[in-house]
């Protein structure tokens, strides 16, 4: 993370430079369009798509790092491996789920999430080119649907 930081950081500070050069280019120039000028706003585009791609690449990270953290947590609730925490709510009376049918069904929304960003989620009995995967029939909660 502290990379990430760094080449943020970096990109950012070249971004400045780069606006500053055009700036004095400008001033130097008296306001006419020069080779030197060009030279400029051309480094400042470039460095200013470094910086969007340095923000973009963190805050992907983020997001990572978020949907990570909210899994564990998840998992961990589901499970019941917080109940015995001490500070912790008191269980909510329903049983633990296996981590492993937590990541099924997990996957089975991610797969109807992307389904309908897509826009092939309808309503209705609608034919989707890729089903949703089947849940494991071996849990007994599937079966009795």
């Amino acid at each position: 993370m502290d990379n990430m930081v760094d080449d943020l950081n970096s990109a950012y500070l070249e971004f400045v430079a780069a606006a500053a050069g055009v700036l004095e280019a400008k001033e130097t120039s008296g306001g006419q369009q020069t080779a030197a000028t060009d030279a400029a706003l051309e480094n400042f585009k470039q460095r200013w798509e470094l910086f969007r791609v340095a923000c973009d690449q963190a805050e992907e990270f983020v997001e990572s790092v978020k949907q990570r953290i909210g899994s564990e947590c998840l998992v961990d609730e589901a499970t019941g491996s917080v109940a015995g925490k001490p500070g912790q709510a008191a269980a909510t009376g329903l049983p633990p789920i296996s981590a492993v049918r937590l990541e099924q069904m997990s996957k089975a929304v991610r797969f109807l999430v992307i389904e309908l960003q897509h826009g092939s989620g309808t309503a209705g009995g609608s034919s989707h080119p890729h089903p949703s995967p089947p849940f494991d029939a071996r849990f007994s909660e599937d079966a009795a649907q």
